[in-house]
């Protein structure tokens, strides 16, 4: 698929609940957000047949989102059937608090890669960003992400100043440590509460500045499912360390991807409240011939309707929290 600027689109993020069992203070409020009623979010088989259509058009990356994924029951199941579906690059955005158990069935089903949320190695800082949860939980999904396989394993560190910022060297190390991906991202005004982004916001040139106090950066070759993080090897690492600053350097130009919220809505974009129904469309009682059609129509619209450009810099509020999106 290709929108009307030209960008092949050939990536759909899909949240499968908008529910977590973390309280991260950029992402969700305290007391967490109204959830869905189970009818409202999309049944695994309505998710499969959207994936059916999707692949049809090209798209050939699945990433699994929430909220957590994890706290969905029965998910290894839809990853197995995505991938019997045709997929053959599936992925998973996680907190890593539930993962340890997971990881070989999930990768057994077809699971190939995972980022995992870790903003801190601080096992009080990591209770005051989450809310609750353990540290230690999330190191284990990481060590048995490892471990199983899964390549590449991203470590993804949200930087905010008066936070966690003065750990940037610590989250670098990782990399020369183990076979892992560190990518430091700028936070965005997306959360709960947008102080957090307007007075919590370290730069892109700040962030590599202390990643260099580790050691000297090596460009590497765009790795597969980089996104669209900058990749760079600490000399003598084992794995990589990457940079995504959707404020500073935007990559939209570069952008390959829709999303598909957890109630069933086509999201152009992460910035942008527009937003077509497709679970309207599965639950109308049409024949499947006509569903597949109207699905497909749908898409066509999100393309329309996918902007050049994202406005984060000025954005102030939206009508749904990041878990709410599938960020």
């Amino acid at each position: 698929m290709k929108d009307r600027f030209g960008r092949t689109i050939n990536y759909l993020r899909i949240s499968v609940t908008d529910r977590c069992n973390l309280r991260c203070i950029y992402c969700m409020p305290e007391e967490g957000v109204l959830p869905l009623g189970h009818e409202e979010i999309l049944r695994y088989e309505e998710i499969v047949r959207i994936v059916d259509v999707a692949r049809e058009l090209g798209i050939n990356h699945i990433r699994l989102t929430g909220g957590e994924p994890l706290v969905r029951k029965d998910l290894i199941d839809l990853v197995k059937w995505i991938r019997t579906a045709g997929i053959p690059d599936i992925s998973m955005t996680t907190n890593g608090t539930l993962l340890a158990p997971l990881v070989k069935p999930l990768k057994d089903a077809g699971l190939g890669r995972v980022n995992i949320s870790l903003d801190t190695l601080d096992p009080e800082k990591f209770r005051r960003i989450t809310r609750r949860g353990s540290i230690h939980d999330v190191l284990s999904g990481i060590r048995a992400a490892v471990d199983s396989g899964l390549n590449p394993v991203k470590l993804n560190m949200v930087v905010i100043a008066g936070l966690n910022s003065t750990e940037i060297q610590d989250m670098a190390r990782l990399s020369l440590e183990m076979p892992v991906h560190v990518r430091f991202i700028e936070v965005m005004p997306i959360g709960p509460d947008p102080t957090v982004a307007r007075d919590g916001r370290v730069t892109l040139e700040e962030i590599v500045a202390e990643v260099k106090k580790v050691g000297e950066l090596e460009p590497v070759p765009h790795p597969d499912g980089a996104g669209p993080a900058e990749s760079f090897k600490i000399k003598g690492g084992e794995g990589t360390v990457g940079f995504i600053a959707a404020l500073s350097r935007p990559f939209c130009t570069e952008c390959n991807r829709l999303r598909l919220t957890a109630d069933g809505k086509i999201r152009p974009c992460l910035a942008s409240d527009l937003e077509i129904d497709v679970k309207g469309i599965l639950r109308s009682g049409q024949t499947d011939e006509e569903i597949r059609r109207l699905v497909k129509d749908a898409f066509a619209r999100a393309l329309e309707l996918k902007p050049q450009a994202h406005h984060l810099a000025s954005y102030e509020a939206q009508a749904r929290r990041m878990c709410q999106i599938g960020g």
